[in-house]
């Protein structure tokens, strides 16, 4: 039997260390999918005859229109949610190894994207009422911890780029790690914001969300990643 030369050895290292990162990715792209699956059960649909308050025959309309609160935020949480999916996968793009602290951070991320669904429930039921502001600032809140999470996942992985491929150009994690920076102090101040004032705190929520959704450096990085094995392949 011949022995495996150490680039055979390599190559099945490698192919272990992905097959383990593929299978916490697809985990976390099934909660994610259910979190924002969820969002959408908390809008209920309206049935005139059953008795719903607010809903009188030939007004369907009048009721739904009623429903805005419902609907703006559902809205928010599914940009947020959908930004926290694109910022997750791009984490992955770089990541070639697991470790315990990882699995841990990763699953306490989780922990708070299915927990996204509460606090968008409350700001739905009381946006508009007495108890508004404490509603906007806890789903404010909610989302300060998911990016600290988001901060310290991706900051155990690239710090001394212990857990990021060897494929990958360096140049694109310090992209990301640029990207993540600031976000903490950026949804703090949001948070902070949202304390004073629910209405321009609950917008800044979607604002922020689109902002890191097309002014981001995820396409960058994963193009710099192809072009870096593009190099090597030459």
């Amino acid at each position: 039997m011949n022995a495996e030369t150490p680039q055979q050895l390599a190559t099945d290292d490698l192919a272990n260390d992905e097959k383990e990162t593929s299978r916490v990715e697809a985990f976390s792209d099934g909660v994610f999918a259910i979190a924002i699956t969820l969002l959408i059960l908390e809008i209920p649909v309206l049935h005139p005859r059953s008795g719903d308050a607010g809903v009188v025959e030939g007004h369907l309309a009048q009721a739904v229109l009623a429903q805005w609160p419902n609907f703006m935020a559902y809205f928010v949480s599914f940009i947020v949610i959908l930004v926290m999916w694109l910022n997750h996968h791009a984490i992955f793009q770089m990541v070639r190894y697991i470790d315990r602290t990882f699995l841990i951070l990763n699953g306490l991320l989780l922990l708070f994207v299915t927990f996204v669904n509460y606090p968008t429930a409350l700001v739905a039921d009381f946006l508009g009422k007495p108890d508004a502001q404490f509603a906007v600032s806890f789903y404010s809140g909610v989302f300060l911890c998911i990016t600290i999470v988001f901060y310290l996942l991706w900051r155990h992985a690239a710090s001394g780029m212990r857990l990021i491929g060897k494929d990958i150009d360096p140049a694109a994690v310090v992209k990301l790690t640029q990207q993540y920076r600031f976000g903490p102090a950026i949804y703090l101040i949001a948070f902070i914001i949202s304390i004073f004032n629910g209405w321009v705190g609950l917008v800044l929520q979607g604002v922020l969300a689109l902002y890191f959704a097309f002014t981001g450096q995820i396409g960058h990085a994963a193009s710099l990643k192809l072009g870096a094995r593009a190099k090597r392949a030459v």
